[in-house]
């Protein structure tokens, strides 16, 4: 579980299969071969944002990952903690991407994201 504290509190965030199922339902596909079917692919397309290194995804996959804890945290308190010029925002990726590629319910996803950049950025080479 991650923690960070944000203006003295501790907040804590989870990324298990509440979480993953949360993520997922923010984008969803048609499945190809199933008229009128949809699978949710939430979690792949903010997953890949916040390795590309973009705020507003990491706000969300944060919002997000601390549902259901106890304090919760709102996305005005995440928006400020990201704008503050005092958080080390290359940090905060960088962890929030460390825990999302170690939680079971995440992690196949992120391997397999990292593993498509890296070959992407070798035939580009």
């Amino acid at each position: 579980m991650m923690e960070l504290t944000i203006n003295g509190q501790v907040y804590q965030f989870h990324f298990g299969m509440g979480f993953l199922r949360e993520v997922n339902k923010i984008v969803n596909a048609p499945v190809e071969g199933i008229p009128g079917m949809k699978k949710d692919i939430g979690a792949r397309y903010m997953f890949a944002r916040v390795i590309d290194g973009e705020a507003d995804a990491l706000v969300e996959v944060l919002n997000l990952a601390n549902m259901g804890q106890d304090p919760r945290v709102t996305r005005a308190l995440l928006d400020a903690y990201v704008d503050d010029p005092e958080t080390d925002i290359d940090q905060l990726f960088e962890d929030t991407l460390d825990f999302l590629e170690k939680a079971n319910a995440t992690r196949k996803t992120v391997q397999k994201l990292m593993e498509a950049i890296r070959k992407s950025e070798e035939e580009n080479q």
